[in-house]
C-alpha cells in the first residue's frame, strides 16, 4: 500500500521526470525577409555594376542602387530585430560580389527590372504569411521596387 505521501511525491516527480526526457524544440525554419535582404543586396550590387559600366544609366542605376541598399538595411534590421544574432554584437552579413553587368544598355535596363519584378513577386507570396507589422515593411518594399521599375521602362 502506498502511503498518502509516496503518491504526493511520484505526482510531482513523474512530470519533472517527463519534461527531462522530451526532446529539443526543433530551430525556426529561416527568416523569409532574410532571403529577401539578400536579394535587396544582389539587386543593389548589379545596380552599381550597371551605372558603372552603362554610362547611359548610371543615374537611374544609382539609384535603383541606392533604393535598393536601403530596402536591404531595413528588411536586416527587421530580421535581426525578431531574431536577434548570437555572439557578437555585430552580425556578419554575405558578401554580395557584383554581378558582370550586361553592356548593351538595353540588356542592363532588362537586368534591373527583372531584379525589381522577381522581388515584387517574392514579395507578394509571402506578404499574406507575416504578422502585420511586416506585412508594412514588405509593402513599402514592394511599392519601391514597382516604382522604380516604373522609372525603367
Amino acid at each position: 500500500m502506498w502511503s498518502r505521501r509516496a503518491v504526493l511525491w511520484a505526482a510531482l516527480v513523474a512530470p519533472l521526470a517527463a519534461a527531462c526526457t522530451t526532446t529539443p524544440a526543433p530551430p525556426p525554419a529561416p527568416d523569409p525577409l532574410a532571403e529577401l535582404a539578400a536579394k535587396a543586396r544582389a539587386d543593389a550590387a548589379t545596380a552599381t555594376a550597371v551605372a558603372s559600366s552603362v554610362p547611359g544609366l548610371a543615374p537611374v542605376a544609382g539609384e535603383v542602387a541606392k533604393v535598393r541598399t536601403e530596402h536591404a538595411v531595413a528588411l536586416q534590421t527587421e530580421v535581426d530585430r525578431e531574431r536577434p544574432p548570437a555572439g557578437s554584437s555585430t552580425p556578419v552579413r554575405p558578401e554580395t560580389s557584383a554581378p558582370p553587368a550586361p553592356a548593351d544598355p538595353a540588356a542592363a535596363k532588362t537586368a534591373l527590372v527583372a531584379g525589381l519584378t522577381a522581388a515584387e513577386q517574392r514579395i507578394a507570396e509571402l506578404i499574406t504569411s507575416v504578422p502585420r507589422y511586416r506585412a508594412g515593411l514588405l509593402g513599402s518594399v514592394a511599392a519601391g521596387c514597382a516604382s522604380l521599375r516604373d522609372v525603367l521602362t
